[in-house]
């Protein structure tokens, strides 16, 4: 439920961020009412509670004619007299005190130049500025924080001052006309210049010009690339024994040869004597 809750509340921030220019720190403007309910319910700090509550870093303004009335309401609400006191004075040119409904209405105006988000427990004050475009209402129940939804009203006054923008201006619609007869003219001129020639043959003729200006983008396309050449080249056949490892065979041959004894075949001694 306070997941919900929490992203109700920052859509409701987004919608005013975006159509109206909302920006933070944002400015919230409190009537006596407002006050004396975060006193009551110990809501406190209040510009912590209410920072929590749009996902930004606030600042709490009051007016001249709020602290008037609050002082006027007697002993009960002189502790909410000395929290409003504490408070970034908002400006207010009313030389006599008005209440704070018609104080409020003064400020906020028409357009709600000062972007205030308007805080007060007057159900009927929330109401009437809920009719205003850009001006977004808080109110507390309990212990809690609530920032009311856009109403009917400002979304549709949202979605018609963007309609609005979109449309082209005077300006705008001079400028693309005379665009259009430039362009009319250079194909009259084109016309005459070559009378004979198809407009394919005219298209032709303009893509082979050689200039800097390109109409489309051009990609460069990969050629067929061959096999690697290094890849396609023969093995040598080894017909011929190195000639270190001729050197080697002949060698053993040769130490083999030398450890090889000489066998000598000797006369025996009887046949000696025997023939003296």
């Amino acid at each position: 439920m306070r997941l919900k809750k929490q992203k109700r509340h920052r859509r409701s921030v987004r919608f005013f961020t975006t159509c109206y220019g909302f920006r933070s720190p944002f400015k919230i403007l409190c009537d006596g009412t407002f006050i004396h309910h975060l006193l009551v319910n110990r809501i406190t700090p209040a510009d912590t509670a209410i920072s929590n509550i749009l996902g930004a870093p606030v600042k709490m303004f009051t007016t001249r004619c709020v602290l008037a009335e609050l002082k006027s309401l007697g002993e009960a609400y002189s502790e909410s007299l000395n929290v409003a006191r504490d408070l970034a004075p908002a400006r207010c040119d009313h030389e006599k005190r008005k209440s704070a409904v018609d104080c409020l209405s003064d400020v906020i105006g028409e357009s709600n130049s000062e972007h205030f988000f308007v805080a007060t427990q007057d159900v009927d004050l929330r109401r009437k500025f809920q009719e205003i475009p850009a001006v977004p209402v808080m109110f507390a129940l309990r212990n809690a924080l609530f920032l009311e939804p856009p109403s009917q009203s400002q979304q549709q006054f949202a979605k018609a001052a963007e309609e609005e923008r979109s449309r082209l201006n005077e300006l705008e619609i001079k400028m693309l006309s005379n665009k259009r007869k430039r362009s009319l003219e250079t194909d009259e001129q084109a016309d005459e210049a070559f009378p004979n020639e198809t407009i394919v043959d005219l298209k032709k003729n303009v893509s082979t010009r050689k200039t800097d200006v390109k109409d489309k983008v051009q990609f460069k396309r990969k050629k067929a690339k061959g096999p690697n050449p290094l890849s396609c080249k023969k093995k040598k056949k080894d017909n011929q024994k190195p000639v270190a490892q001729k050197e080697v065979n002949e060698n053993v041959e040769t130490v083999r040869s030398r450890g090889k004894k000489r066998k000598r075949s000797r006369k025996p001694k009887n046949v000696a004597t025997a023939t003296d």
